[in-house]
């Protein structure tokens, strides 16, 4: 589905933009950049949110991280996540499309540094050639803490998942 090939997108443009899959840690206020990619993805519960860890994305395929995805949005569905199932991520999406939006902010989940919010794929006009045609089309947006990541990165980071998921 569309969140597997986020989150690969993800891993990809974690690895390129480091400074979105790092940390400040709170006792030393030093970065800290890891070389794995953890990513929490959003599932909403009849309980609430909640946030369960795919973890080791980087070395996932596709079909792997739909496995992980799925396993993980019923466990959360049955209320059977442990506390380690949540602990960890380096990095969250969040997909609000599922639930018809447009677009939004997602707010970052801490200690981490960004948060990529998915919304709904609607048909929009796009310029095409010098024509407008209808076309599929969905917004995602990054928020980041400012004090890792600027403007460059995340917009570079974007660009990244823009161009592992039109491909």
């Amino acid at each position: 589905g569309f969140m597997s090939a986020f989150a690969k997108a993800a891993a990809y443009a974690l690895a390129d933009q480091p400074a979105v899959n790092a940390v400040i840690d709170d006792t030393t206020k030093e970065i800290v950049y890891r070389d794995y990619v953890d990513i929490s993805v959003a599932v909403a519960t009849p309980k609430g949110l909640v946030v369960p860890v795919i973890r080791n994305v980087e070395g996932m395929n596709f079909t792997d991280i739909e496995k992980a995805i799925n396993l993980l949005g019923e466990k959360a569905r049955k209320n059977e996540l442990a506390v380690e199932d949540m602990d960890g991520g380096t990095f969250t999406i969040s997909n609000g499309g599922v639930f018809g939006s447009m677009f939004g902010t997602p707010i970052i989940n801490p200690p981490q540094s960004a948060i990529l919010g998915m919304h709904g794929i609607f048909d929009r006009p796009v310029a095409i050639g010098g024509k407008v045609e209808i076309r599929p089309m969905m917004y995602v947006a990054l928020t980041y803490d400012h004090r890792l990541i600027d403007g460059r990165e995340a917009v570079t980071f974007l660009r990244k998942i823009k161009s592992v998921v039109e491909d």
